[in-house]
């Protein structure tokens, strides 16, 4: 009984994190978007078959892009882009994990990013102001995926 306590109280604690995380980030503007982890979890899901990762991780970004007022769906493009282009030619760095999540991470940051100034361009707009926060957004993603 106590094992499905904890299982139920942790999913509670995801979702929570999940859907009060980007609010947060909408009020303090210093706080990493997690973009690049996001997309990690969605492709360790896919590749694992850990479809509750890949749930929340589109939960996530999908509510991140509506609170920060993002083109829809950018994120899941970025990240399916990566996984379609880049994923498999990173065969080299198999022998270490880390690596790979470091990678992953840059990738679809930098996927993410290019698209979204893409988007900004055809658009005459500013989604995101482009200056030191995106670098410390990316920062603090390639330490949480160091952690995992």
């Amino acid at each position: 009984m106590s094992e499905r306590v904890l299982n139920f109280t942790v999913i509670l604690f995801w979702i929570s994190v999940i859907l009060i995380y980007p609010m947060m980030i909408s009020i303090y503007v210093t706080l990493p978007l997690f973009i690049g982890f996001s997309g990690l979890m969605l492709v360790i899901g896919i590749d694992d078959d850990k479809y509750v990762y890949s749930l929340f991780s589109l939960i996530y970004m999908f509510n991140l892009e509506l609170n920060l007022s993002l083109p829809l769906l950018l994120a899941p493009i970025s990240v399916v882009i990566f996984y379609i282009l880049i994923k498999n030619r990173l065969h080299f760095l198999k022998l270490c994990k880390k690596c790979v999540y470091i990678a992953t991470i840059i990738f679809i940051n930098l996927i993410y990013f290019i698209l979204l100034a893409g988007y900004d361009f055809i658009n005459s707009q500013d989604s995101i102001n482009y200056n030191s926060l995106i670098v410390y957004s990316l920062i603090y993603d390639i330490i949480l995926s160091v952690i995992i």
